[in-house]
């Protein structure tokens, strides 16, 4: 048993593991290859009660807490199915969190067991073209018309549009505000093809999950699709940016022990000048290094969970374990394709593949750089730089 998790803990992720051994390195190296969505994993993960893992029992889900989501998260990413098996799902697990918190009973009713069950499929459209990082600035408006808002603009990198029929929506709604803060709110709305453009984005990992740019031309949105008031749809936001990266935090380290065993099983079974590579100590210490920063890293972010999960304030642990996760599995990804030398460029070994999923959330949702700079400030009491 992992000494930081509870009993109930290590029963959720030894059934995920169970789960996921059913798709194997050669299911996730097909849909890496095919770009086929994963939907029996997804369908999988329903049938057996993961997806509603973080949400309310009378809601249909399990109620249980960030903590939990976070072992479920990892358990899928160490398994193999790498952040593709993160990303597919990820979203209805958590992204609703803001209508679990800021929504009316009926829509909580009426929207949280379909997505539990998935019956409806969601997507998160927050990112601008323009606008990246600086969330506040945002240009996508939805104007109230009388009997709608209507919603015109563009988002980018929207994950698992193509499998979506319904979209966490922000916009602005009021221009004369006196902080860019103020005036964005939120919605949980039709992702109706009649108005929104869907392209896909084509990128260097994690094929099967797809990325879009979504070109919104006057997009009919119902009040009742309003998420809590209007205007301050960038605050309730901003509630749930804690829990996602502890998950992000969680899945990478996953990624990162993926990469790291079979880094290790190679240097074990791999015969060079009549001894196993993995008795070199140049072979030895990239590996050990990239354990004990996982572990570190693994660390922080349950740290980082149960603060969340008791109420504490944890954004400089959130934001931490996403920075040392991300950079760690970053390192552990590259050491085990250098442990493969020429091999470890090969598709059939799939280490290039872990390589190449570990560099979206070194990026996204947010960067390093930015991290730095808000632990710098928050941390270290230094002035703000950004």
């Amino acid at each position: 048993m992992n000494m930081h998790l509870t009993e109930e803990q290590q029963q959720i992720r030894d059934s995920v593991l169970r789960l996921c051994s059913r798709f194997d390195d050669q299911y996730w190296l097909d849909r890496d290859t095919d770009g086929q969505f994963p939907e029996e994993f997804c369908q999988a993960i329903v049938s057996e009660g993961f997806m509603g893992i973080a949400m309310p029992e009378e809601y249909g889900g399990s109620g249980l807490g960030i903590a939990d989501a976070a072992v479920m998260a990892q358990a899928i990413t160490e398994s193999g199915a790498g952040n593709a098996g993160f990303a597919a799902l990820i979203i209805g697990i958590f992204g609703l969190n803001p209508v679990v918190v800021f929504g009316t009973d009926e829509q909580k009713k009426e929207w949280l067991p379909r997505v539990i069950r998935r019956e409806d499929v969601a997507c998160f459209a927050v990112t601008e073209p323009n606008t990246g990082l600086d969330t506040t600035r945002l240009k996508t408006r939805a104007v109230w018309d009388g009997s709608h808002y209507i919603a015109n603009g563009e988002k980018v990198w929207t994950s698992t549009a193509l499998r979506s029929n319904k979209m966490l929506l922000i916009a602005r709604t009021q221009n004369d505000t006196e902080r860019p803060i103020d005036g964005l709110s939120l919605f949980y709305t039709d992702l109706n093809r009649d108005y929104v453009d869907i392209r896909p984005i084509e990128k260097m990992g994690r094929k099967c999950v797809d990325s879009n740019q979504l070109f919104i031309e006057d997009l009919p949105i119902p009040k009742e699709h309003l998420i809590g008031e209007e205007g301050k749809g960038f605050r309730y936001l901003l509630h749930g940016l804690n829990a996602e990266r502890i998950l992000i935090a969680a899945s990478m380290v996953g990624l990162g022990r993926c990469a790291l065993k079979k880094g290790a099983d190679y240097a074990r079974d791999r015969v060079v000048f009549g001894r196993q590579i993995g008795m070199n100590q140049a072979i030895q210490h990239p590996l050990a290094e990239s354990w004990a920063e996982l572990e570190a890293a693994n660390l922080m972010a349950f740290q980082a969970a149960r603060l969340y999960d008791s109420g504490q304030e944890c954004g400089l642990q959130a934001n931490a374990a996403k920075y040392l996760a991300a950079e760690a599995t970053f390192k552990a990804c590259t050491n085990a394709v250098m442990t493969h030398g020429g091999m470890g460029y090969a598709k059939e070994f799939h280490v290039e593949r872990y390589l190449r999923e570990s560099l979206i959330h070194r990026l996204a949702p947010i960067s390093p750089q930015l991290i730095l700079s808000y632990l710098a400030e928050h941390a270290l009491d230094l002035p703000k730089s950004y």
